[in-house]
Parts: C-alpha cells; structure tokens; sequence
C-alpha cells in the first residue's frame, strides 16, 4: 500500500472502544482521558491547601502543645551547689536544663543580664534567690519559678524571685514584640508577591521599593508600639531591627520567586509563616521548645528579630549581634538569587539570539494564589486603572496611509516559536499584553489580504516593550 493510502485510512476501531492511533494520538478512551484529566485538575488545585493543613498539623502542635525546657541554660551561684541542683532539676526535667556554676550572686545574675542564661539561681542559708527576665516571656518564667520554687522546697527556704528585665505594663505577658515581628515580616512576603506584577519596575527599583516599604512600617510599627504602651519609647533602635526585618524577608521572597515557580506560595508561606510563627517565641519561647524547632530558631528571619528586639529593648543590647547577622544573611542571599536570576536570563537571551535553542523552557513568574497570577494574556487599551494588570507589551498596526488596522491578528511566541498570547486591534489599531516572561519574543502580525509583519523584541526586567507595525497591501473586501 502507497504512503499516500495509508496517510489516508483513519484509525481503525477496536474491540476495546480506543482507536488505534497510527497519527500519534492517544490511543486512551475518552472517559479514562477525562478521568486523568479530570485527577489532573483536582491535584493541582489540591495540593497547595494540602501542603498547608500538613505544615500546620505538623508545626503548630508539636511546637506548642506543652512547653518543656530543653537544654534552657542556667547558672548556680557556687561549684558546690552546682551539682546539688544539677541533680534535682535533671530528676524533676531530664535534659530540661544545662547547669553551670557562677562564682557569686552578682555573677549568677550578670549571666541574666548578658543573655547568657534564662535564670540565675543563688541557694542561700535560710532562702534563695532566683534571677530571671519576663523579657523572655512570662511562660518561661513561670516554668522557671515553679521549678525551682520545688527546688528551695526541699531545702525548706524560702525562693525570692526578681525579675531583671522587665517589660512595659501593658506588655504583661512578655510577648508583644513576637506580634510586632509578625506585622513587620508576613507583610514582607506579601510584598514580594506584588512586586511580581509591577512588570514596569526593573530590579534595581524593586529594591529600592522594598526598603522604602520598609522604612515606613518599621517607623510606623514602632511609633504605634510606643503610642499603645506596648513598647519602651527610649529604644529607637528597634526600628532598624525592624527595617532589617522586612528587608530581609522581602528581598529574600523576591530572590526565591523565579526559582521556585509554581511551588513559590507554598516554600514562601511554609518559610514565613507555617515554620517561622510557631518558633518565633512567642507562646513558647526557645527554651521551650522542641529540640528540633529550637534549631529552626536559630536560623529563621522572625525568631532573629524577635531576640534582637528584646536585646535592643530590654538588655541593653545584650546578645544582638548574632540574630542581626543572621537577618543580614537572609538579605544577602536574597540579593544573590536576584543576581543569579538576571544573569541566568541574560545567557539565556545571548544563547537565544545567537539562535542556539534551549532545552529550558522561560515561565512566567508564580506569584500567591490570593493573588492574580503573571500569566501571558491580551489586555484592553485604555488609561490605566488601579488593580489592574500593566501592559507589557504595547502598539500599533497601521497601514502604508497611517490608519488603524482594526481587526489584525497579534501573536506573540517566545523564543523558542512557542504562542504564548494571541490578540486582536481595536479600532485605533492599538495592542496590549502583560504576563510574558523575559527574553527575545517574536510578535506577528496577520490581517486578512495582506502579507504578515514580523517583529523580534527583547524583554527585560522593568521595562515595557513598544512594538509598532506597518502593515501593506489591501484588505480583501467580503
């Protein structure tokens, strides 16, 4: 049989109810394609929601059910009581806490005062001494007194409790400055999430962006602290903690972004918010905590600026230099993936103008699903409303006379000849469309009876693409 017969012969049924697909389509039953499709679309609208109900069950709880001290940190005045309180308080919380001794009273509470313990014990002849801060959080000072109140007990004295740090009134539980932290970093990864759609600001102005963004909450934030009485007014420096805060978290957002794609809400929600609030140490601070999330403290942007914030604000800046470094760490990265990015793209658009192809495909940016997503898609042409998406990719299709072509067909394909949006004139001849990602795009222009106009833009980061065509010949007239 010829190639032009069997070119011709559609497939043949079978027994089954597929068809045999000598063209190359799939041979799968229609209803079982439906079915895949159909568990296609219910996975992907799933799993983000899944990921959270997870990342709460799994954060939330085990962090907070029942704080116990791990490992807190305690000093004992005198080598000779060390080892006598040692014990005890490893019967009462096997590895609760870590002991060591103090020469003295002063030094035990000195320790407090440096941040280099969470108590200072001192066992006196007829009553002790207990030093603690409700800097720290009134949970923890309430293990604390309680524990050793058992303590003295046993000795039959009396336990004096003095608190070294104390918080503002209306701050009675300790744990404001975790809430503040909360309003000055969640508001950060928002941030990010919008910036996604400012397709007019190039890198550089997102930056500049984040940091103004910054500055008005850490000033606001702390100004409305200091109103309320939630705050000390005499510490101004908590506002440059706060700065670093949202910066950090901001720009680190926006680094993440283009390299996590569609996963981006989940890692970004998961990083700022599942993990971060839980270990921040607010209703359980570091102490106790979990072994596991106090290693997650360490190191997450919240749980830094909530201990820098209370350094800052009620130890004198006592132990603030290692959760600030830790901030700036964050800011750092950021930066570099925003560096990694662009000159990623940019040897991408060398490569693709040199013609070399690429086995990677260029997506548009995934920002929140609360938000709208950066796809390609045409736009109406008009002034430009608030909310709405900006155009970046504007023009006009005019004839040889300079009149609109209304009606003329827009294709826009990236650089690989994949369509990413397509669109028709309006009756001024004029084209919009936004969501495309960065690179060289090949835009085409049909209208019926004349022949085609090609044009290759290069689209960069922040800046809006003109491209305007001069269509020839005559229309056909029906």
């Amino acid at each position: 049989m010829s190639g032009t017969d069997t070119d011709s012969l559609e497939a043949a049924p079978r027994s089954d109810g597929a068809t045999d697909a000598k063209d190359g389509r799939s041979a799968t039953p229609p209803n079982a394609r439906e079915r895949t499709a159909t568990a296609g679309i219910l996975a992907e609208t799933l799993w983000f929601p899944a990921v959270l109900f997870l990342g709460f069950l799994f954060c939330f709880a085990p962090a907070l059910h029942a704080p116990q001290p791990h490992h807190a940190k305690v000093v004992v005045a005198g080598p000779a009581a060390e080892h006598r309180i040692d014990a005890a308080l490893q019967r009462q919380h096997p590895d609760g806490f870590d002991v060591t001794a103090a020469a003295d009273d002063r030094a035990a509470r000195q320790a407090v005062l440096n941040r280099d313990a969470v108590a200072g014990f001192v066992a006196g002849r007829t009553h002790s001494v207990l030093y603690v801060a409700k800097a720290n959080g009134m949970s923890l000072e309430t293990v604390l007194t309680n524990t050793f109140t058992s303590v003295a007990a046993k000795n039959h004295h009396p336990l004096t409790v003095r608190d070294l740090a104390p918080t503002t009134p209306k701050d009675a539980m300790g744990s404001t400055l975790v809430y503040f932290g909360i309003a000055w970093s969640v508001p950060g990864y928002i941030l990010a999430t919008t910036l996604l759609r400012a397709v007019t600001l190039n890198r550089r102005k997102k930056l500049l962006t984040i940091a103004g963004a910054a500055a008005l909450f850490s000033v606001t934030g702390f100004l409305v602290g200091v109103g309320l009485g939630y705050l000390p007014a005499d510490r101004p420096e908590a506002m440059a903690i706060a700065f670093l805060l949202t910066t950090a978290v901001a720009t680190f957002a926006s680094g993440l972004a283009p390299f996590a794609r569609q996963f981006f809400p989940a890692v970004g929600m998961g990083l700022f918010i599942v993990l971060s609030i839980p270990t921040s140490g607010g209703v359980a601070p570091a102490a106790l905590l979990p072994p596991f999330f106090q290693h997650v403290n360490t190191v997450m942007p919240l749980a830094n600026a909530v201990d820098a914030l209370r350094g800052a604000l009620y130890f004198h800046g006592a132990g603030v230099v290692k959760p600030v470094l830790t901030l700036c760490a964050w800011f750092v990265t950021g930066v570099a993936l925003l560096g990694l990015d662009a000159w990623l793209r940019n040897r991408a658009a060398v490569r693709d103008a040199n013609g070399v192809a690429r086995a990677d495909v260029e997506e548009p940016p995934v920002e929140d699903p609360a938000l709208e997503t950066p796809v390609p898609n045409a736009l109406p042409v008009h002034r430009h409303h608030f909310g709405e998406p900006v155009p970046m990719l504007t023009g006009t299709v005019r004839d040889p006379e300079g009149l609109p072509v209304h009606g003329a067909v827009l294709t826009v394909m990236d650089g690989r000849g994949r369509q990413l949006v397509s669109t028709l004139t309006n009756k001024r001849g004029e084209y919009a469309a936004t969501g495309l990602p960065e690179g060289h795009l090949t835009i085409v222009v049909t209208s019926t009876g004349r022949p085609p106009a090609v044009q290759r833009q290069l689209l960069r980061s922040g800046k809006v693409v003109r491209a305007d065509f001069a269509v020839h010949g005559l229309p056909v007239r029906p």
